[in-house]
């Protein structure tokens, strides 16, 4: 567990290479009740969908201050692996996995919805829908709160599967877009932007077919900055697939385009959540 120091703060940063650790380990300094831990818990991000697939949802992401510990007193953290991306055109993608830091607790992002498969998953924050080319798509919904984790998924674009787009996942910062035109993808949602300056929990960009005016797959986080997209896989183009969240991020998986003679691409897998927290350096 890295330690960096911040203005006689410690920042520990807990990945998905840990499934649990001991706040005692990271608290044993201070000799008293310490009141003012800072918090940053954010769970895994949810599959993109096959097939002009939907994004997959960030995941459920909270952040707050004045966390009160005990040192010498052990708290479980439990980190959220990512969703699975589905391998057909009638499933949904996985959901992600929740994280937990002492009584905080998010929920995974919502899967991503695939061209046959109905709605987008409910999470974090939502999957996106497939393209609309069969009708009655709808996105999932994310964790409006209070306190608020995440955004809804938006709705995939209804015209033919070479000119189509899925719905973008749900983000921390925002809701997935609906793609409504051929020029308006189904980007994912925005990302959450902690004190640190680092992007978390973006939302999947969906996929779409190959002559989208656009010429490109859904944005991950609505960005095409690295830094801003939270994590947010880029959704896949033509036979493309969606591309995974990226792990410790919590940030959806990108839905697969169209695929070869239209048979469908995959998404992306999800990416793991992660934990930070920071307190006085006594």
């Amino acid at each position: 567990m890295p330690i960096r120091r911040h203005s006689q703060r410690s920042t520990v940063s807990i990945n998905n290479r840990v499934n649990s650790a001991n706040l005692a380990l990271i608290v044993s300094r201070p000799t008293r009740f310490v009141s003012n831990v800072e918090y940053l818990v954010v769970a895994g991000g949810g599959g993109g969908g096959f097939y002009l697939g939907g994004g997959g949802g960030a995941g459920g992401l909270l952040a707050g201050a004045n966390y009160s510990v005990t040192a010498g007193t052990p708290i479980t953290i439990t980190i959220g692996g990512g969703g699975t991306a589905v391998g057909n055109a009638s499933g949904v993608s996985g959901n992600g996995s929740s994280s937990i830091f002492g009584t905080i607790s998010t929920t995974g992002g919502g899967g991503g919805a695939s061209q046959s498969s109905g709605p987008g998953a409910n999470g974090g924050s939502g999957g996106g829908s497939a393209d609309n080319y069969l009708g009655n798509q709808t996105a999932g919904t994310g964790i409006s709160g209070p306190p608020r984790q995440g955004y809804n998924g938006g709705i995939g674009s209804n015209q033919n599967d070479i000119t189509d787009s899925g719905g973008g996942g749900g983000g921390a910062g925002g809701a997935g877009v609906t793609a409504n035109t051929t020029t308006v993808d189904g980007e994912g949602g925005l990302a959450y932007q902690w004190s640190n300056s680092i992007y978390y929990a973006g939302g999947g960009g969906a996929g779409t077919g190959e002559n989208r005016a656009s010429g490109r797959g859904g944005l991950g986080g609505g960005t095409t900055t690295a830094e801003q997209k939270g994590g947010g896989g880029n959704g896949g183009r033509g036979s493309g697939s969606g591309v995974a969240g990226t792990d410790n991020t919590g940030g959806g998986g990108g839905g697969g385009g169209n695929g070869a003679s239209n048979n469908g691409a995959p998404g992306g897998a999800g990416g793991s959540g992660v934990v930070i927290i920071r307190y006085e350096d006594i």
